[in-house]
C-alpha cells in the first residue's frame, strides 16, 4: 500500500504550487481607460465574434484567443 502524501494526492512537480485565475497576465481593468467622463476600449473587438471580445495585441499582428482569426499589422 501507497503512503499518502500531504498535498491530498497529487506528488511530484507542482504539487504546492497555487494555481493561476484564467487571464491573470492581463486583468480586465486594463483593456478600459477613463478619458473626459467616457470610457475608452484600449484594444480591439474580434470582427468575427463581435463586441465584447478581444483581440490580443503582439508585435506583429492582432489575434483573437476564443476563435483564431487573425489581422497583420
Amino acid at each position: 500500500m501507497a503512503a499518502k502524501t500531504a498535498g491530498g494526492g497529487k506528488a511530484g512537480k507542482g504539487a504546492g504550487k497555487p494555481k493561476k485565475a484564467p487571464g491573470a497576465a492581463r486583468s480586465r481593468i486594463a483593456l478600459y481607460k477613463v478619458e473626459g467622463g467616457k470610457l475608452k476600449r484600449e484594444s480591439r473587438f474580434c470582427p468575427k465574434c463581435g463586441p465584447g471580445i478581444f483581440m490580443a495585441n503582439h508585435k506583429n499582428r492582432h489575434t483573437c484567443g476564443k476563435c483564431g482569426y487573425m489581422e497583420k499589422k
